[in-house]
């Protein structure tokens, strides 16, 4: 059993102004210790959302572009009433900090590295079990022949992917999950295998709402996925669509996420209007 490290956790609550909560887990989702204010119940619920949290961002780095070690440096959630900020901890571990929409991001992010540093030989948990090289086997096997492409094309898109520097790939989901358009030049098997992760990703996402101090109603914005070659975005989208795009790590990705953010409100009510409105029974 690894030594309770709770109480260097209290060093970000306590240090950086508007954040909330902060918690450490193992690879599979074991609560290894958490700031006060939560409730054990709630840190084991955060602990195993986060782990699925990474384990899925990490499956996604074939959708920037295959590479042999992906690297994976972060996963960030965006609640209207907050952020959720998940790195690594070393081997075996990782860091989920919660804080307030005002937080200063960049003394949040400073403050859990410095804390990674300083858990150092603190932690005892066994390395997690590396998905990387099923990650980069699930991009070769994503590839197919350039005559097999993602079924519908979306104009607004296209022009997204061809006007920013440096973006890669986008995916439209419907509410059910599944793909209902997407940019050119990206295979069919590529759409489907990121769909279903980025619909896991939204499902984790929604379930660490908690962590930022409101439940029932998540408000949920986006998740971004950071990688050494690149970044990851999942966009809501208008009753329940949502928007998955890929850029290389030298974007501008301000100018990419307020394209995205113009794009996907247009073509989630174009696809509701052509597939007509979900029932609500």
């Amino acid at each position: 059993m690894t030594t309770d490290l709770s109480w260097m956790l209290e060093d970000i609550v306590t240090n950086v102004p508007k954040a909330r909560h902060a918690v450490l887990l193992s690879a599979d989702g074991v609560p290894l210790g958490a700031s006060e204010g939560l409730v054990s119940k709630d840190v084991q619920t955060i602990s195993a959302a986060m782990a699925g949290m990474q384990s899925l961002s990490r499956a996604t780095s074939h959708f920037i572009e295959p590479v042999k070690d992906p690297r994976w440096h972060q996963t960030i959630i965006e609640f209207s009433h907050g952020w959720i900020f998940l790195i690594g901890a070393g081997e075996g571990a990782y860091l989920a900090a919660a804080a307030e929409p005002d937080v200063d991001i960049q003394q949040i992010s400073f403050r859990m590295h410095r804390l990674v540093a300083r858990l150092g030989n603190n932690l005892t948990s066994p390395p997690r079990v590396d998905t990387e090289e099923s990650s980069a086997d699930g991009g070769a096997s994503s590839r197919s022949p350039a005559g097999d492409r993602a079924g519908l094309v979306l104009a607004e898109l296209d022009k997204v992917i061809a006007e920013v520097h440096g973006a890669r790939h986008a995916v439209l989901l419907g509410i059910n999950g599944l793909p209902r358009g997407a940019s050119s030049g990206i295979s069919r098997n590529l759409v489907d295998t990121i769909s279903a992760a980025m619909t896991g990703i939204h499902a984790y996402s929604r379930v660490t709402s908690q962590f930022t101090g409101v439940h029932g109603d998540t408000g949920w914005r986006q998740t971004v996925i950071e990688f050494q070659h690149g970044w990851i975005f999942l966009i809501a989208g208008s009753k329940g669509h949502l928007l998955a795009a890929a850029a290389e790590h030298d974007t501008d990705i301000e100018e990419f996420t307020a394209r995205l953010h113009e794009v996907v409100p247009r073509l989630s009510e174009e696809r509701i209007s052509r597939e007509g409105a979900p029932s609500d029974a």
